[in-house]
């Protein structure tokens, strides 16, 4: 048997393991979590009552002040670097009910929500551990140091149109329902199915429209060469608010974003693993 051969049978084994599932499963209702709060942080940014980071770390920073926040973090983070896993395997050895170019993309996919989940997790354990400072202002320091090298605000650029991609995927991800293939709509009621398929369209629209904004203000900050625009999504649902009918524009986004936290309890259910 070819090394190859059997570290993809370990993985494989391993991306079957029962405990692994409980874990991602677990994971996507502190993921949802997340959301709800996140959306609540940026309905809090459209009437103009916050002063913390409209995006995730903000929002760990609100659930690790509750009683027992803390506990919650940690298992949280936990959920999360499962999901990782989960994900880095399938994105190795997985989708296999797929061929040729389809499942090229699924593993692509994987690979990316691998890395999503592992920025999340390592989030949550920096709020843990007291070390989350303001995500809006690392990123304008980082965008800033970025665009002092030599290519650099080329480099930031592309940045923010890979960021600016990936909302407009995910708009059209959610738009065409394609995250239904990951459902096991099989074991779901009418009313359930149609329930989760509202849910999805609703978040996944509203979270693309939040990072296509980002990316464009990443781009913004390369052409101008202007860090400041360069806050991330806190930065993006502010600048959203400042349009005409922000509140309005904002208050939809924010509610789009509390669908998919509410989607992801779903998932925790239906999700195939």
């Amino acid at each position: 048997m070819s090394l190859t051969h059997s570290a993809g049978a370990t993985a494989s084994r391993t991306a079957d393991s029962r405990w692994l599932e409980l874990l991602a499963r677990a994971g996507f209702i502190g993921y949802g979590i997340v959301h709800l709060l996140f959306a609540w942080l940026a309905l809090q940014i459209a009437f103009g009552n916050s002063s913390d980071d409209g995006d995730q770390s903000g929002a760990l920073r609100t659930l690790a002040a509750q009683p027992l926040g803390k506990a919650l973090v940690v298992a949280t983070a936990v959920g999360l670097l499962a999901m990782a896993i989960w994900q880095a395997l399938e994105a190795a050895v997985g989708h296999r009910a797929e061929r040729g170019r389809e499942r090229t993309w699924e593993r692509l996919a994987s690979l990316g929500r691998t890395l999503v989940y592992l920025y999340f997790a390592w989030t949550a354990y920096k709020v843990f551990s007291d070390a989350g400072s303001n995500s809006a202002d690392q990123q304008e320091a980082l965008t800033g140091r970025a665009m002092e090298s030599s290519g650099g605000r080329w480099l930031v650029g592309l940045a923010g149109l890979v960021l600016a991609a990936i909302g407009v995927g995910l708009v059209i991800y959610g738009l065409v329902k394609r995250f239904e293939k990951h459902l096991k709509t099989g074991e779901m009621s009418p009313g359930t199915h149609k329930l989760a398929r509202r849910l999805g369209i609703a978040g996944y629209v509203a979270k693309g429209v939040a990072y296509a904004i980002a990316g464009v203000l990443v781009i913004a900050a390369a052409v101008t060469y202007d860090p400041e625009k360069a806050r991330g999504l806190d930065g993006a649902l502010r600048t959203l608010r400042e349009q005409s009918y922000g509140t309005v524009l904002l208050t939809l986004v924010a509610l789009g974003i509390a669908a998919f936290g509410v989607y992801c309890f779903l998932q925790s259910r239906y999700r195939k693993v």
